[in-house]
């Protein structure tokens, strides 16, 4: 099955919003990602919890794939690229990260990326506590209600936001979302094992539901 991205225009830049959970940015021929939370695998298993040990190297291979597909330029994480800790997880990172030595990758810090600098320096990987590329301020968190204003259009991830959709027959399921609002906009969570929280929209946010080989406007 094919999927379907949906197009979507934001201040002048064409955006396209993947079912992978991603942005390709076209204008900066960049995809942008937030929250895969490499290692949360290895972090779960060294507590003696059962999790599946190729679940990682999948979401690796899904994001090989965008960049087959789209071949962008720049790869631009919006924090917690990494779980916790280094552990084995970092390797397959590693043999990762030497498939594209050409690529671009910007990591915006979130609070779980604890690793010390000098291992992503050595895998060439920018870091950055917020950047401004165009008119798009890269963040890790979003802004909170009473925070001032910024010098650009906010994109973040962090709290993994889902939209709540109910049937008929009072059934209901959270779906991983993109949502923008009017000073930002926040990308659903990229990694398999991550949870999604029903954020509150108002009337003129835009959300768009991630299916499974589509994304959907949300009326």
């Amino acid at each position: 099955m094919i999927s379907a991205a949906t197009s979507f225009n934001l201040l002048g830049q064409d955006l396209l919003l993947l079912p992978q959970k991603a942005i390709y940015w076209q204008q900066q021929n960049a995809l942008i990602i937030a929250d895969v939370h490499l290692g949360k695998v290895g972090h779960f298993r060294k507590a003696g919890i059962a999790v599946p040990r190729d679940m990682e190297q999948s979401d690796l291979a899904v994001l090989s794939d965008l960049i087959y597909e789209h071949r962008p330029e720049k790869l631009i994480f919006l924090g917690d690229l990494f779980h916790s800790d280094m552990n084995n997880d970092w390797d397959w990172f590693i043999l990762w990260r030497s498939q594209f030595p050409a690529l671009q990758i910007v990591l915006i810090r979130g609070n779980h990326d604890i690793i010390a600098d000098k291992h992503y320096h050595n895998l060439n990987i920018e870091l950055h506590d917020e950047l401004l590329i165009g008119p798009f301020l890269m963040m890790h968190h979003p802004l909170a209600n009473d925070q001032e204003e910024k010098a650009g259009y906010v994109f973040c991830g962090h709290i993994h936001p889902g939209v709540n959709l109910s049937g008929k027959a009072r059934q209901s399921i959270t779906l991983p979302c993109f949502a923008f609002g009017g000073k930002q906009g926040i990308l659903p969570s990229f990694g398999k094992f991550t949870g999604r929280v029903a954020i509150r929209s108002v009337q003129t946010d835009r959300i768009f539901a991630v299916l499974k080989d589509k994304v959907v406007p949300i009326a």
